[in-house]
């Protein structure tokens, strides 16, 4: 049997704080603007979904993906 591994994403120095609201909310849109430079089919950005994926629930991501769809998403992207 394959041995799984986990983990989370690694700690951040601009996020020192227990409450990773903003943590999240920022890997996720380092992943779509890495994405955006780097094309859709580049490992480079995969580090950034893992990160996201970790730290956000899935509920958040749903309603993000739906604004950026929508073009209504707050952030920066």
């Amino acid at each position: 049997m394959a041995e799984i591994e986990l983990k989370t994403a690694p700690a951040d120095f601009r996020f020192p704080t227990t409450n990773q609201t903003r943590h999240c909310f920022t890997r996720y849109i380092e992943f779509h603007r890495c994405l955006v430079a780097k094309g859709e089919n580049s490992g480079e950005c995969e580090r950034f979904a893992k990160y996201y994926r970790s730290l956000c629930p899935g509920e958040w991501v749903e309603r993000w993906n739906e604004q950026r769809e929508n073009g209504t998403f707050p952030g920066p992207l």
